[in-house]
């Protein structure tokens, strides 16, 4: 790998520094890079009961090297002790602070131990043992809160204070103790905030993609799948560190107590990135947009039934609202100040880090053949029209409007027990209170003024009038050019469609019109039968009288046979 080195990265003479989480994921990055670039002598700081000798992950032959001759070491560390603390800071020039990212935010009080107190422990050891420069890992995360997109914010950004990520909240007070501390006997503090790190090695995001993919999920796109993000290799993030270490020094006032978002400097879609790492491990791409409320409601059910899904060193909620909202900032102050610019672009960034997590790629046939970017079957059917529009959710509103309507009707008619008959005038009739209602409020209530509905409203136009004639002749003749058409035989496929459909149909019918309209056929048949006796009656009377006797003695016969709801009626 070739290393890009700056001005701050040369040194005259080899300095001692502490890497505080130094088995971490940004931890390794870290050691990786202070021993390329040399002039270091790493003293790997870490909570593992381990050495790092025996760790199967370590094989880079420069790290090995650098343990056997002594430029590296490994100490056993927990920030809770601030007596172990002590130990591995005397005599360093520097302390990086790198915090482990794989806690797990059901137990509070460890995370919060680790976190919060460990910041006070490290800044205490550090005073007491005269270290003169400390830097700090934070997370862009502590400015975003999810209620908002963030736009390329910059330092003048106002932290929320309230987070509905345990981690990032005691992150945030880990933070503002650093910071604190500066210039306080001597100790010279920085923070630098890195927004989605990622890389070989990585717990978090891609480990929890794969695991999505794997359960058939990343297929889905929540929210409009537009939405920016600024993303950090991992390397990047040890390069800003060793940059903010060298300027601490030369430039106290516009470094120290200081904090500095680090990015890769190229914005991407959140949704692009994603699927070119699923792409390159081999996982189907997401291509279906659902709503972000939707899989909010998903997200705590699949919660309240099952947690195996979820890796618990990141909250689910706050991962949904990474994935629906734009999150940029602007990285000129670090530039600026610190002269950090990326040593790995986005582009080589995403490659190395498919390869280091080959093991985890799927060999399916299906992803090595299938085509992720085809359009579903559905999108084909329906094409690019309002219907499609709504029965795909790409407009919202839209569809979510129509899906109330469509409840409310059925609600209305089907499950109140009245009539069609009945439900439709009660519907007609709440209209109307509702427009009289509206027509005798006063043009301001409570200051809030009431638009009037004009009359033109109501009012239906020649032109529109016309209009419908032409849609209803329209579609009669389109009908009865289909019916001659199938009376032809010439296509045989659409006959028996049809014949199903109408079979379908009456079975429904056959149900739903027995009880929404049961007691109007009743009355209507009982109508109709009655009709067609009194009709009988007057076409008997104008008969010749031979005639009229033998119909009368034909009707005698045949009196038993009228409903008994018939005689009833009478």
């Amino acid at each position: 790998m070739v290393v890009k080195t700056t001005a701050n990265d040369v040194a005259t003479e080899k300095r001692t520094c502490v890497v505080l989480g130094g088995r971490g994921f940004l931890g390794r990055s870290l050691v990786a890079r202070l021993l390329q670039l040399g002039g270091w002598i790493v003293r790997v700081a870490d909570s593992s009961s381990h050495s790092l000798l025996t760790d199967p992950s370590v094989s880079d032959s420069l790290l090995s090297n650098a343990l056997c001759s002594g430029q590296a070491s490994f100490c056993h560390v927990d920030v809770r002790d601030t007596s172990q603390i002590i130990i591995v800071t005397k005599g360093a020039d520097v302390v990086f602070y790198m915090e482990p990212t794989d806690l797990d935010i059901r137990d509070f009080y460890n995370c919060y131990m680790i976190i919060v107190q460990g910041a006070k422990n490290v800044i205490n050891a550090c005073r007491e043992c005269k270290v003169r420069r400390l830097v700090y890992n934070s997370s862009a995360d502590i400015v975003f809160d999810g209620s908002r997109d963030i736009l390329d914010g910059d330092l003048s950004f106002i932290c929320p204070g309230k987070f509905k990520d345990m981690l990032i909240d005691l992150k945030f007070q880990a933070e503002g103790l650093i910071r604190l501390a500066n210039n306080i006997d001597g100790l010279l503090t920085c923070v630098l905030r890195p927004s989605n790190v990622f890389g070989p090695g990585d717990t978090r995001l891609v480990p929890l993609l794969v695991n999505l993919a794997k359960a058939g999920l990343a297929k889905f796109i929540t929210g409009c799948g537009e939405n920016m993000s600024d993303f950090t290799y991992t390397e990047n993030v040890a390069h800003a560190h060793i940059c903010a270490a060298e300027t601490l020094d030369s430039r106290v006032v516009s470094v120290a107590g200081k904090a500095f978002f680090i990015t890769n400097l190229e914005p991407i879609m959140f949704w692009e990135f994603v699927s070119l790492i699923l792409g390159g491990l081999g996982y189907q791409r997401p291509y279906i947009k659902v709503p972000t409320w939707m899989v909010s409601c998903i997200v705590s059910l699949h919660q309240c039934r099952n947690d195996k899904l979820y890796n618990y060193s990141v909250s689910p909620h706050y991962m949904l609202q990474l994935a629906s909202r734009t999150r940029t900032f602007d990285c000129s102050a670090a530039q600026n100040h610190l002269g950090f610019s990326p040593v790995v672009s986005m582009k080589d960034g995403i490659k190395l880090t498919i390869q280091s997590f080959s093991h985890l790629a799927n060999d399916s046939f299906y992803t090595k053949y299938g085509n992720f970017n085809e359009q579903s079957k559905a999108e084909k059917m329906l094409g690019s029209g309002i219907v499609a529009d709504i029965l795909l959710w790409r407009d919202e509103r839209r569809t979510f409007a129509c899906f109330f309507t469509l409840v409310l009707v059925y609600c209305w008619f089907f499950l109140c027990g009245r009539t069609f008959a009945s439900s439709l005038a009660d519907l007609l009739l709440l209209v109307i209170v509702a427009l009289y209602g509206h027509g005798i409020l006063s043009s301001k209530i409570c200051g809030f003024a009431v638009q009037e509905i004009p009359s033109s409203r109501f009012k239906v136009t020649e032109s529109e009038a016309q209009q419908a004639m032409r849609s209803i002749a329209h579609t009669w003749n389109k009908g009865v050019r289909r019916i001659k058409s199938l009376a032809k035989g010439e296509d045989w496929s659409k006959f028996f469609r049809v014949v199903i459909s109408i079979y379908l149909f009456k079975s429904i019918q056959a149900y739903s019109v027995a009880v929404l309209f049961g007691s109007e056929i009743d009355a209507l048949r009982i109508l109709i039968f009655c009709g067609m006796v009194e009709l009988k009656g007057l076409l008997l009377r104008k008969l010749p009288a031979s005639i009229s006797s033998f119909s009368q003695h034909d009707n005698v016969l045949h009196q038993e046979k009228v409903p008994a709801r018939v005689k009833e009626w009478k």
